[in-house]
């Protein structure tokens, strides 16, 4: 989870101070990471029966999508 952590940038004070936004575009132009990701959200859920994914705003809909096609 660490290496997770590390492939994930840390921009103080935007989009105003006092806020850490969390850009997760470097997470996913990285392949191994992305999917180990993908993998790692999927895996609590593995043998259950999800009749749905959702997937909450931008990034959520392609990590979202990406959960849901693993399950």
């Amino acid at each position: 989870m660490e290496n997770l952590k590390s492939l994930i940038r840390s921009i103080p004070d935007y989009p105003k101070p006092g806020i850490m936004f969390r850009d997760v575009t470097t997470l996913f132009g990285d392949a191994r990471g992305l999917r180990a990701a993908i993998s790692a959200m999927a895996e609590p859920y593995a043998g259950a029966r999800v009749d749905a994914v959702a997937g909450i705003e931008a990034r959520g809909f392609i990590l979202g999508g990406a959960v849901a096609d693993r399950l």
